[in-house]
């Protein structure tokens, strides 16, 4: 499932939200000025810097944390009770972790890839692809490099997880219960949209912190970078880049939930067994 949302939901949004991100202070402001600093700088293929990791980050981050959540959510589900909200956050928040340690290198590979062509030319990294990357990565820096930013890689992660997943089946149950919608195309649409808009706001902080250390030359701690930000730039650095953040997460969240019912649908057809509508999650 998750290539063909990667390449439904490219990295043209990514792209300025990493830039965004990284910006200096002299670098394009918003997200309309900062795609045609792409385009004039790099050309359109500019936009899909970076694609072979985010793909590869979909394969491990999305793949772990879908199939951990679904697996915890099956597994204490029965015929006649569903697992509470706060459970639902706790199975997302476990699978989220899991899924950041897990899709960390591809992490750190997307963001030094998206991020290359906004340095000078004798500072550029210039990985030919994902591979590349992780070899060159481990081979230059050692194996820890892999794992750079992993504690707030894993820590968005899981409010990701937890804002995305769980406030998706949180939002599908009160549409099911407070309108007429059934469990259909409308209440799946309506219910990832609103878990797009929760997950972005929820994790714009630690994605600018985590686009700040992955990006970074060198390492620094994280109060040393949180005050040095704070110094700059003041409380706005918290919502730095939300538009094209979700300009990117709202589609994919709509797009991944709306595969991914689709998905369970057919594979519960094949099996024999009741849809979750039965189970009035």
């Amino acid at each position: 499932m998750a290539l063909p949302i990667t390449l439904l939901v490219p990295n043209q949004a990514h792209k300025p939200q990493v830039r965004l991100q990284t910006r200096t202070p002299d670098g394009p402001r918003g997200m309309l000025n900062t795609f045609v600093h792409i385009l004039k700088s790099n050309g359109f293929l500019g936009l899909y810097g970076g694609l072979s990791a985010s793909l590869l980050r979909q394969l491990t981050y999305s793949t772990t944390r879908f199939g951990v959540y679904e697996e915890l959510k099956s597994t204490f589900t029965t015929a006649s009770t569903t697992p509470s909200f706060p459970s639902l956050i706790a199975m997302a928040s476990t699978s989220g972790f899991l899924g950041g340690i897990a899709g960390n290198p591809a992490d750190v590979l997307n963001v030094r890839m998206q991020h290359d062509a906004a340095l000078p030319a004798s500072q550029r990294r210039n990985y030919a692809h994902a591979l590349d990357g992780l070899v060159r990565m481990s081979r230059e820096e050692g194996w820890r490099s892999l794992f750079r930013g992993v504690a707030p890689n894993s820590m968005r992660a899981v409010l990701m997880t937890a804002s995305q997943l769980a406030s998706y089946d949180g939002f599908k149950r009160l549409i099911l219960s407070h309108t007429p919608l059934s469990d259909n195309l409308y209440t799946h649409f309506g219910a990832s949209f609103l878990a797009g808009f929760v997950a972005t706001t929820i994790c714009s902080p630690v994605d600018v912190i985590k686009t700040r250390i992955m990006s970074a030359k060198e390492s620094e701690g994280l109060g040393r970078l949180l005050g040095r930000i704070y110094r700059v730039e003041g409380v706005g650095w918290m919502f730095r880049g939300w538009v094209p953040s979700f300009v990117r997460l709202g589609p994919h969240t709509v797009v991944t939930f709306l595969f991914l019912e689709q998905h369970k649908r057919i594979w519960r057809a094949l099996r024999g067994e009741r849809g979750e509508e039965g189970a009035k999650i």
